[in-house]
């Protein structure tokens, strides 16, 4: 193990990891519940130190307040860049092109992390396509990098092995055409030899789209993988196997599994507003819509998501959320239905902003949760004990489906069109199929994550496997 500063030192079974996520929560929140996980059991023997932005480190903090004094999140300032709003710290703060312009403040941040790791002196640093840089910065101190895919295995093998450039072509010249097909030796039984007819165009090149002279996503993803000790994937192989393979084939890497990560029970009650209203339902009525932080509906498919919400029959609390900078009540407004509110008064909410999710999965009257296939949101809708609907918007998010509804049997897919266009009698439908008798996958994968024993022999299995890596 690497010794001096702050790491486990020679002969110390205590392993010290950094994690140093990009500056995005979807992001974030992998990590954020892996580190929790990690620490969770004093007697394994690992501690975290958290590298973010200044500006978000204490909403990472209250994240991780479950693991306080077991996980220390330092901040980092990030530089100026032309074109980023001042005091943007993730994301969540920008608009457009801001994402990218966070991609060249993070790579500023190399002399600080740099300094930091030599104080530090970890035994391993979890990196991902953002900061696939660290691993040069980490070599000389002995620490070994491991990278973390926040995405599921189904997605990651398809867009980011290097078969994808078999032909030797650089990333800028693939098209969208190229795309369309599984990359060679993708797994044959997998529903999803080809992209998904909804993920089109720019959507579909994007990884592979350089910005302000910057690596793109493949190549940083690329660097980070091949610079790394080994790859870690929160997921299984009861879930993934084949894709596991497939990426550490490709990669000749080992691939370490987290599990897949079931999420805490959530602390405290349920706020009175939220709790008064759901309690006037009975039980499994109420359907819940919710896309989380950083999926984003357009005017029309927001409509139609509710009239199809209304179409049902049922009561429903739906979220939605804007990307920065416009008004969110106005945005709001613009996709409320002539006469909606009248007609659903007394049985349907719509709001924006935050909302405590699993408290609301989990009230007794939430059965139906309609959501973007985020995998977090699947595995806390499955825990909740709630019926599924998945209706992908963009990228990763449409593999996921593929995987859960098609593979997996969990959950019911919105019906799409191939240009992604769906209709409130879609939403509808899909809610009427997911909640009648059966859901036999539901329930098998509900048992699954909720079994204390097997996420348990997850968490042991991965720490040992952390263990082998940095003493290798």
């Amino acid at each position: 193990m690497a010794g001096g500063g702050e790491g486990g030192g020679a002969g110390s079974d205590v392993v010290h990891v950094v994690m140093f996520p990009f500056l995005a929560f979807g992001h974030i929140s992998p990590f954020v519940q892996l580190a929790r996980r990690l620490v969770s059991d004093e007697a394994a023997g690992v501690r975290v130190t958290f590298l973010t932005a200044a500006g978000i480190a204490p909403r990472v903090e209250a994240m991780l307040e479950s693991a306080a004094g077991a996980v220390r999140v330092l901040p980092l300032n990030l530089p100026e860049v032309p074109g980023l709003p001042a005091g943007a710290a993730s994301t969540a703060d920008v608009s457009g092109d801001g994402a990218e312009l966070l991609k060249l403040a993070l790579d500023g941040t190399r002399p600080e992390v740099r300094a930091l790791l030599a104080e530090l002196r970890p035994d391993a640093v979890l990196v991902e396509f953002a900061t696939s840089w660290v691993c040069d910065v980490a070599a000389p101190l002995g620490a070994k990098v491991l990278y973390f895919s926040v995405f599921s295995a189904v997605s990651f093998a398809y867009f980011t092995v290097p078969a994808r450039l078999a032909g030797g072509q650089p990333p800028a010249a693939l098209t969208a055409r190229d795309l369309m097909v599984a990359p060679a030796g993708y797994p044959a039984a997998s529903p999803l030899t080809s992209a998904p007819p909804q993920l089109q165009g720019p959507a579909l090149v994007y990884p592979y789209t350089s910005f302000h002279g910057m690596p793109c996503v493949y190549d940083r993803v690329v660097a980070g993988v091949e610079g790394s000790a080994g790859i870690v994937m929160k997921t299984c192989r009861e879930m993934e196997g084949p894709y596991i393979d497939y990426i550490s084939s490709q990669f000749g890497k080992p691939v370490l599994l987290a599990g897949p990560v079931v999420p805490e029970p959530p602390q405290g009650e349920l706020e009175e507003r939220w709790a008064s209203w759901l309690s006037s339902f009975p039980d499994d009525a109420v359907v819940f819509a919710s896309f989380g932080s950083e999926t984003f509906l357009p005017v029309a498919a927001a409509t139609e998501l509710l009239l199809g919400l209304e179409a049902t029959g049922r009561p429903f609390l739906a979220v939605l959320n804007f990307p920065k900078g416009p008004d969110a009540a106005a945005e709001l407004e613009a996709r409320i239905p002539p006469g909606f509110e009248e007609r659903v008064r007394g049985r349907g909410l719509v709001r924006t902003g935050w909302v405590p999710q699993q408290h609301i999965l989990r009230h007794r009257s939430v059965g139906c949760f309609v959501n973007h296939a985020g995998f977090s949101s699947v595995v806390e809708g499955l825990v909740a004990g709630c019926r599924l609907v998945l209706l992908p918007m963009k990228g990763d998010q449409y593999f996921n489906a593929a995987l859960f509804a098609r593979e997996l049997g969990v959950g019911v897919e919105v019906a799409q069109r191939d240009d992604g266009w769906f209709g409130r009698g879609d939403v509808a439908d899909a809610v009427a199929a997911a909640v009648a008798a059966g859901g036999d996958g539901d329930a098998k994968w509900r048992d699954f994550f909720t079994n204390e024993a097997v996420q348990n022999k997850f968490q042991v299995d991965f720490i040992r496997e952390l263990k082998k890596v940095v003493r290798a």
